[in-house]
């Protein structure tokens, strides 16, 4: 077990949400093997992604800008784990890292920030919205085209300011994030997901290792949680199947009921002017088979051309 004189290294983005995560899984391990705080030590990592804020995330790499310089540590063994939100995780991991453990999911939903009142469907057209989300902006766009999108980049408190300068009128924001940084006092409501399905994996936490690190397995063993897991593993394959990436707008939830996996799922044009949607139903053990069946038969529907980023490749 890790002690004092030789700690477990947690490898984080310095954000204060990822700082937030990573300080939740300090917390569990602690209680898991009752630990002192100081046997576990967090590693603050700059990533390129949170150093360029000026532009789409699909003109400089997409999510693996958040991810590659934290993968990099792991692998040279300057940390032991890496903590992520889910939400921001290609699809593959590089060869010798593993991620299977997640943590409890938080609430899924988006959340509608406009400090100065009122909701996402009383707005005047020619509003401004700040998001930098693909998603949200094809699903804003679908629902209302009337609506002006400026780019909105940074973290939880970055999007704040900018709306505190009147970049935008309103943004969105994940609640999970809110809910994990203690954010009550923000003006948000949450967005049902009948009107915004998440991103894939959205509010939850994984914890990426070494693959031949047998400490890092056992110690992560007693962190994970199975549903989340469950969940994520017919979510992620949906993506994969996909081709999923920032330059994808593509939503996906799975829930459970009982012993029943149910995967709604939505692929959107960049620009909005088409949704298609669907969903499956199927046993929990099948939820990777799952992912895909919805994925296939989206894919099927939209035919070739449907995203832009197909097209011009």
């Amino acid at each position: 077990m890790p002690d004092i004189e030789n700690p477990f290294r947690i490898g984080t983005r310095g954000s204060p949400l990822a700082l937030a995560q990573a300080h939740e899984t300090r917390d569990r391990l602690c209680a898991a093997f009752d630990l002192p705080s100081e046997a576990i030590e967090i590693v603050v990592i700059k990533t390129t992604g949170d150093a360029i804020l000026d532009r789409p995330l699909k003109e400089i790499g997409g999510k693996g800008l958040f991810t590659r310089e934290i993968e990099d540590d792991l692998l040279a063994g300057r940390i032991d784990i890496a903590v992520h939100s889910m939400k921001d995780m290609p699809v593959d991991q590089p060869g010798g890292l593993t991620l299977d453990c997640y943590l409890p999911r938080e609430d899924v939903r988006d959340a509608f920030i406009a400090p100065a009142g009122g909701t996402l469907s009383g707005l005047a057209p020619g509003t401004k919205v700040g998001t930098s989300s693909l998603r949200r902006k094809a699903q804003l766009l679908n629902r209302r085209p009337d609506l002006e999108i400026v780019e909105f980049r940074g973290n939880v408190q970055t999007r704040l300011k900018k709306l505190e300068a009147g970049v935008a009128h309103c943004t969105f924001l994940a609640m999970a994030g809110l809910n994990r940084l203690g954010m009550s006092e923000v003006p948000a409501t949450a967005i049902d997901i009948s009107e915004m399905l998440p991103a894939v994996a959205q509010g939850a936490i994984g914890i990426e290792r070494r693959g031949d690190d047998a400490r890092a397995t056992e110690i992560l063993a007693a962190l994970h949680h199975l549903e989340t897991g469950q969940r994520l593993a017919a979510e992620r394959a949906y993506l994969a199947a996909l081709d999923g990436s920032c330059e994808t707008p593509i939503a996906g939830l799975a829930t459970l009921d009982g012993g029943t996996l149910t995967l709604r799922g939505e692929i959107l044009r960049s620009d909005g002017s088409e949704a298609l949607s669907d969903s499956r139903t199927g046993p929990i053990e099948d939820g990777v088979a799952i992912g895909r069946e919805l994925a296939e038969s989206l894919l099927a529907r939209a035919g070739d051309g449907f995203f832009d980023w197909k097209t011009a490749s």
